[in-house]
């Protein structure tokens, strides 16, 4: 089924006329353009494709389906879409500035203006077997990252350096960019579940926590890993296997039918009898597409159920105040009867 049709079944079941869509990652899945300027205009009966002089040829090239339409300085994007002579429009709430809908208002009167809230991040949220070709390639890519990183990293280094090698390398093999900042979080800062890459220098004896992906033809990756630098203590390991006993464990526990809190709780269950519930603090994961954070949620709050192809992370940690902290975490496709990771780099507790 093609995303248009799935689209028009969506309006029809929401009795819309007519959706505007001008968020980025919805307008690439629903018009396929990869350009960064335009708006999606989709009734039961025609596409549109919105966008300046810059972008013509592109625009007709990649979105198959659709009509291009072309504003100028002389002729506004809301004087094209009033010759469209829609009687009600619905936009997306989330992705539009009270300034933005108030010139929309302003420009096209004669529009009924109604208000759609996650309506095409819920048909992306099962992927097709491309899209997850797509994230598979990205998670080799940010597998291949981790493998050249560890026999990288060394004692005086900056976290920073360390960062900066991963994301030249990741592009050299073929991304087009990072996922997220890249976070490296070494020593006591690695109880920082998102300590961004700092001027600190990694030193014998320290945890660091490495959380990066990429972005691969406009799908993401993400994935953690934590290695110590030298010989780890007892309560390093201590850390160490916790973590990695719940996530594995709520691995086993994802697949289709379980709810995102369900999968949460194998995994803090277990971190919990081991006397560390206190110090994770963060949900159990979250879905990843043409965004690095998308629906569904796998936390105590996750009610949606996990379905066939869902794309998702499986990544619980602990993080010690003046100890450090462990993060490990795989990207997963949710299978028939399981989940199959797209994330393959070791598990095992790395000391470099």
């Amino acid at each position: 089924m093609t995303v248009l049709i799935k689209l028009r079944e969506a309006m029809k079941q929401n009795g819309f006329e007519a959706v505007l869509i001008t968020k980025p990652e919805n307008r690439r899945y629903v018009s396929g353009f990869t350009g960064t300027s335009g708006i999606v205009v989709v009734t039961q009966t025609n596409a549109w494709f919105v966008t300046d002089f810059r972008y013509k040829d592109q625009a007709a090239s990649e979105c198959e389906g659709f009509e291009i339409l072309i504003h100028t300085p002389e002729k506004s994007v809301y004087q094209v879409l009033n010759e469209l002579e829609l009687k009600s429009l619905a936009f997306e709430d989330e992705n539009m500035t009270v300034s933005q809908y108030n010139t929309y208002i302003s420009e096209m009167g004669q529009t009924e203006f109604v208000s759609i809230s996650q309506m095409v991040e819920g048909l992306r949220i099962q992927k097709t077997h491309d899209e997850i070709d797509m994230i598979r390639k990205s998670a080799a890519i940010t597998d291949a990252g981790f493998s050249h990183i560890i026999s990288y990293i060394k004692p005086g280094m900056k976290e920073i350096e360390v960062a900066l090698e991963l994301e030249m390398f990741m592009k050299k093999q073929g991304a087009s960019a990072l996922s997220f900042d890249i976070i490296v979080a070494s020593g006591l800062r690695s109880s920082l579940p998102h300590g961004r890459a700092s001027e600190k220098i990694i030193e014998d004896g320290d945890f660091i926590t490495m959380d990066f992906g990429c972005i691969y033809k406009g799908y993401c990756s993400d994935m953690t890993r934590t290695v110590v630098v030298g010989e780890a203590s007892e309560k390093q390991k201590k850390v160490y296997e916790t973590v990695l006993k719940a996530q594995e464990a709520a691995l086993k526990a994802i697949k289709p039918g379980i709810s995102g809190k369900d999968a949460d709780k194998v995994a803090r269950d277990i971190i919990t009898e081991e006397g560390f519930g206190e110090y994770f603090g963060h949900g159990l994961g979250h879905g990843v597409g043409l965004e690095v954070h998308e629906a569904p949620r796998l936390a105590p709050i996750g009610e949606k159920i996990l379905k066939e192809n869902m794309v998702v992370t499986d990544e619980p940690g602990i993080y010690i105040p003046d100890f450090g902290g462990v993060r490990i975490e795989d990207l997963i496709v949710v299978t028939e009867d399981g989940c199959e990771r797209l994330s393959t780099s070791p598990k095992h507790l790395i000391q470099i």
